[in-house]
């Protein structure tokens, strides 16, 4: 394909509910989309990025530099046989992943269309239903806490992912188990410990969790893997996994027993494929985790999840639960038994109302060859 016009638009979106994690609170999201398009067709893609370097060192300016300096211009620079040949052109820049992937996305759409392929059978995916679960940011108290678990559990969602920091984890981890037994639940500390925890850590053992996700330092695995030993929960790594190589490495010296993918912080769908099958391949289980995103970042997750390995429910909610309206039509639903019914039609398998992103968008920039 060759690329006529690449598009991003900087997006602010006000989320439903405020969300909390031990980074802080978020009440609005920040972010870019990637318009792509050749001759015939138009792709699209999300950098899932942030305003804060808080969850990454990329935030909406980082990405939207080296988009504009680096990645667009060699994306335009000639033809693409395939988004893996983009993303052997981009790798000269080191890191920035979620920029790269966010062009790769597009581009990936943009391949699926052509081939006249929903996007995850273009991935190799091949469920046409996905299990799905809710992440539960930190609340201002256990009572409202249990009516958001209440809530959920009441529409259907297949696991709880509960957001925890020190001195707000074992007792509402301790009173979700109270109230509604042995439901599958996870605790999600972004970081927020380190070793001189473990006594705290290992007290959440007593709570049957499905797993603690990341409890330890963002770019650490050789202290997970000493906890992973301590305790009887599995530890499932996020911010320490930004490439196959890192899962590989971590998956060794056993740091992960669980693998959170997220295809921007891996840096594309590719990347993201590549990861799942190295988790696969040494039976650990991986799950799409969530950043926020908008009906087209959301899309994508679907399309990865339904790649085999994907063996535990992920956190791609329905865009109601973020958004009062999306970016999207229609918009990504949960049916009543909490899963999500995979697009059928060709590339993400929904319309994106450009109308809608034009009226949000606050940042606009258009690339030609």
């Amino acid at each position: 394909m060759q690329l006529r016009q690449i598009e991003v638009f900087a997006l602010q979106m006000r989320l439903r509910h405020p969300f909390e994690t031990s980074f802080g609170r978020e009440e609005e999201r920040e972010f870019l989309l990637v318009r792509a398009q050749t001759d015939d067709l138009v792709g699209w893609g999300e950098v899932t990025v942030s305003r804060d370097p808080f969850y990454s060192y990329e935030t909406v300016e980082t990405a939207e530099s080296v988009l504009r300096n680096y990645l667009i211009p060699w994306a335009l620079a000639k033809p693409i046989g395939h988004p893996d040949e983009l993303m052997a052109r981009l790798s000269q820049v080191r890191g920035h992943h979620m920029a790269k992937s966010g062009l790769e996305g597009a581009v990936w759409d943009l391949y699926a269309k052509e081939q006249g392929l929903p996007l995850y059978r273009a991935l190799g995916g091949e469920r046409s239903e996905i299990e799905v679960g809710i992440s539960i940011g930190i609340e201002p108290t256990v009572d409202l806490l249990l009516r958001q678990v209440d809530r959920f559990l009441g529409e259907g969602y297949r696991r709880m992912k509960i957001k925890v920091k020190p001195g707000q984890d074992y007792l509402p981890l301790r009173a979700i188990r109270d109230r509604f037994g042995d439901i599958p639940m996870m605790a999600d500390a972004n970081s927020a410990y380190s070793l001189s925890d473990l006594s705290l850590l290992r007290q959440l053992d007593e709570l049957g969790l499905m797993m603690i996700e990341q409890p330890l330092s963002h770019d650490d695995i050789i202290d997970h893997a000493k906890l992973a030993a301590e305790l009887q929960t599995p530890i499932c790594l996020d911010e320490s996994i930004h490439s196959p190589e890192d899962a590989r490495k971590a998956i060794e010296i056993g740091a992960a027993g669980v693998i959170n993918i997220k295809i921007g912080r891996l840096g594309g769908l590719g990347a993201a494929r590549r990861t799942h099958d190295i988790a696969r391949t040494a039976g650990i289980p991986v799950w799409c985790g969530g950043m926020l995103e908008s009906g087209v970042g959301r899309l994508h997750n679907v399309a990865i999840t339904t790649l085999p390995g994907f063996t535990l429910p992920g956190d791609t909610a329905a865009s109601s639960r973020y958004w009062d309206e999306d970016i999207i039509e229609p918009e990504v639903d949960v049916t009543p038994h909490g899963t999500i019914i995979v697009p059928q039609a060709p590339g993400i398998g929904h319309a994106v109302r450009e109308d809608r992103v034009r009226s949000l968008a606050h940042g606009h920039w258009a690339y030609r060859p």
